[in-house]
Order: C-alpha cells, then structure tokens, then sequence
C-alpha cells in the first residue's frame, strides 16, 4: 500500500508538471505572438543549454538578453552605517529659487505637505534676493524635499518591521541631484523624476487628486501607500516577484506587468506577522526538506516523542539523529506531506522567510489567510518552481519535468537576479488592476499617518527598522 500510494503521489507531480509545462508554453507562444507588435514588452526567456533535439517538432524558446542586476539588500551584506546627514549648500539664482516654490506648492499631489519644506522662509530669502542667505534656505528646501520624494517622507522609527534597505539614495545622491537641477533649471522635472516608477504610484496620485479634502480617512491611506512606494527602490527590476501580504497575493512580473499570480499565505498577526523584506532569489529547492527548528524538536518534544515512536518517523516521514551531546535533529524527508510541500524559494536572509508550497492547500481557498509562522506560503508552487526554474535557472523545459519527476532534493541555482518584494499596501492595484482596499492586517498604517501628520523630522540616516528581527523558521 505504501509503494501504491508513492506512485499515486508520482503521478499527481507529473499530472501537476503536465499542466504547467502547458501553461509555460501557451504563455511562450502568446509571448512571441506579442513580441512581433511595436513596443510589446521584451521577452524574458532564456536560451536554454544546448541538448540534443530529438525531433524538429520541437518549439524553439525564444531568446533575451540576461536580466539586469537587482538592488535588493544582501542577507549577507554587513550593517549599513548611520552617521551625520550632510545637506550639500549650492549657489541658486532667484529664477532657480522661484521655480522650487513652484515645485514645493504642488506637492499636495504626491501626499506631502507644503509646509514642511519651509515655504515660508524661502519666499522670504527670494525677496531679499540673491547671496547666502537665498543658497542656503533654497538648498535646505531642496534637500529635504529630495530626501521625501526619494526615500520616504516617513522615518524608520513608524515603518514597523520594514527591513527593506531603499539604494536609491546610493544612485542617486542629493548632492548630484541638486547639481542636475541647477545646472538644467528644470526644477521641476528633476524632482519629478525621484517618484517611483511603478504604475500603481500614478494610479494612488490620480486617486488622490480626485477625493475631497473632506475624506480625510481616504486621503490619509492615499498618503500613507503613496509613501510606501517611495521607500522602495525606485526601480524595481526587469523581473521580480512581489508580494502584498494585505491582499494575500503574489505576483510574477515583467517590466511591471503581471504575467502571472498567485493566493498566498502570510503570517498571523503579532509575532510571527511577516516582516517587509527585499531580498534575491538565489535558487529553486524541489522537493526540499525541511529540518525542524529545536523550538518544536525540544521545546515541543517532537524530538523524543519520535525517538520513542519509531513507526510514527518513518510514516511522517522523518529522519531523526541524536549527536553525543543528546541535541536530537529532526529533519523530514522530500514528499507531498513535506511541511514545505514540493517547493522553496531560497532567498536567505536574517529573518528565516521565504516562499514555498504547503501540503495544505485547502486553505488557499478560505479569504482571510493570515495563517503562518511568517513565511509565504503560495498557491501552485510547483508551477511557479518550475516557471522560475526555467525563467531564472535556465531549464529547459525536458529537465524540469524530470526534476519533478525524479521526487529527489534538487536545488536550481538561479542564472538571473531574480528580486523578490515582500510589501504591505493597504491600498494598491489588485491581481486585476483595479485599486482596491485592504485589511491592515498587522495594524502598521496609523504609525505612518502619524508621522505624515506631524511636523517633518530631519533624516537621522536610518536606512531599515531597527527593531529586532524575530527568526521565523517554522513552516507549519
């Protein structure tokens, strides 16, 4: 009955396979039927490594050039350092000057105050015309103002568990911006450049636009997911993965378009809520293992219970080892009831998170699903393993099929940066495109509407939450 079951289980992964590798090359053909129209997105398939074809029936993969290098934070990067905020003082001409109070009075548009960039202070040094006074009140404002449309108006310390590290600070430094708009006297353009790409941006600033100052509850989570969009990294990456965690949804996309989505999973509030995260996939585990944290070997006894229950090991499938120290290891063993289903993402980090199927998947199909230890559980994670096996790994579509075949550990390391978004919008484009409203799971707008409601504080350097992180490692 056991083999039975084994070669039932066989069966579902290759059926499951079957119907991916169907979706991968209906995709594969609309992507080239796409391709031959002007301005269609360019095609991210790689070319896959020669193997011998052995028919001339078989679909070609089109080929792209290799995807840019992400910016996500580095798991293994060390700390940022924190140290005194320079504003660089430039000369401005009263032209220049008057263009910024152009700048700064339609800042209402983007969820900022005019106000808090000393509106007042500036027309006054434009009046008493051009000297010291004129090149530092007009470089302050213009510092500050950056800093806001860059990196955020909102300072670490209201960005509960926001663990991800903004580089475009890094790309794009206030000094060299300031210098681009005095030397162009476009004022305007160059700060409207600092604005996030993404399209859901536009799409909150129109909205805004248009809800009236009365609403004020609106207006305020319009400012609040406005703000969110600008301490990410202004570009997010040709390909990534993204994650709302409000709206238990998972994206694959290209050039910010959606190819492809996904139900998700997320962390139950309090402690074990999912923390915001921007890292790099840097590998694809079929079937992986999953060896049990010691906080459910010892401090739940799993570990002695399955030592003295031996049949109980080998009918959930575990390995159990005890070392000469008495420590006992629990590791469970590649299989459908695998606590990580047939799939994870590797994308190694502090926190312990990452993305990976589940055996559960009844619960993909209940609406509130806040109901992990904080990693992201996904819906047809086999698809997706196999997709980005073939998207990032450079599979082919012949060695995924006997990956999941084969029922074996098989890590895939990734060829391309694949950047994965770990977010937290409570107003955003759903899967469909259409803006929507979500529950604040983990209750993190009211700090962020605190902050933009109160008087702006100066950039103290803090580049991610300086909270402790709380280690995640447990699946179930």
């Amino acid at each position: 009955m056991q083999v039975a079951g084994q070669f039932k289980a066989r069966d579902g992964r290759v059926r499951e396979a079957g119907r991916t590798l169907m979706m991968i090359s209906l995709l594969l053909g609309a992507s080239a039927a796409v391709a031959q129209s002007a301005g269609a997105p360019e095609n991210i398939l790689p070319t896959p490594a020669p193997t011998p074809v052995p028919a001339p029936t078989q679909p070609a993969v089109p080929t792209i050039p290799a995807l840019p290098v992400a910016v996500p934070t580095d798991a293994a990067a060390p700390a940022l350092p924190v140290g005194p905020v320079i504003e660089p003082v430039m000369s401005w001409t009263t032209a220049n000057a008057q263009a910024l109070v152009g700048v700064i009075e339609q800042l209402d548009a983007h969820g900022l105050v005019p106000a808090d960039y000393q509106l007042t202070e500036l027309r006054a040094a434009i009046a008493a015309g051009p000297g010291a006074a004129l090149d530092a009140q007009a470089s302050r404002s213009f510092t500050w103002l950056v800093e806001d449309m860059r990196d955020g108006r909102t300072r670490m310390d209201a960005r509960i568990q926001w663990f991800v590290v903004d580089p475009d600070v890094d790309a794009s430094p206030t000094e060299a911006i300031m210098t681009q708009a005095l030397a162009s006297g476009d004022i305007a353009g160059v700060v409207e450049a600092l604005a996030p790409a993404h399209p859901d941006y536009a799409v909150l600033k129109a909205t805004l636009a248009v809800t009236p100052a009365a609403n004020k509850a609106t207006r305020n989570t319009l400012r609040v997911n406005l703000d969110r969009w600008r301490w990410l990294p202004r570009d997010l990456g040709k390909a990534y993965l993204l994650t709302n965690v409000p709206e238990f949804q998972l994206r694959l996309t290209v050039d910010n378009e959606i190819i492809r989505s996904y139900r998700t999973i997320v962390g139950k509030p309090g402690r074990t809520a999912t923390p915001q995260l921007a890292e790099i996939v840097r590998g694809v585990i079929f079937n992986p293992t999953w060896t049990v944290p010691q906080s459910i070997v010892k401090g739940e006894g799993l570990g002695a219970q399955l030592l003295a229950n031996p049949a109980r090991a080998v009918r959930e499938n575990y390995k159990v080892t005890k070392a000469k120290d008495g420590t006992i290891y629990v590791v469970q063993q590649p299989g459908p009831k695998n606590a990580l289903g047939l799939m994870k993402l590797d994308m190694p980090n502090e926190h312990a998170i990452f993305l990976h199927d589940t055996p559960g998947r009844h619960l993909f199909n209940q609406s509130a699903r806040a109901l992990s230890h904080g990693c992201i559980r996904t819906e047809r994670a086999l698809e997706l393993a196999i997709t980005m096996g073939i998207l990032g790994g450079g599979l082919s579509k012949e060695q995924a099929v006997e990956i999941v075949k084969s029922a074996q550990y098989t890590n895939v390391p990734m060829i391309r940066t694949f950047p994965v978004y770990l977010t937290y919008f409570t107003m955003a484009s759903d899967i469909s495109g259409t803006l929507g409203q979500f529950a604040d799971l983990y209750g993190r707008d009211a700090p962020v509407v605190a902050a933009l409601n109160a008087p702006r504080k100066a950039w103290d350097g803090k580049r991610k939450s300086t909270e402790a992180f709380i280690k995640l490692d447990n699946p179930l």
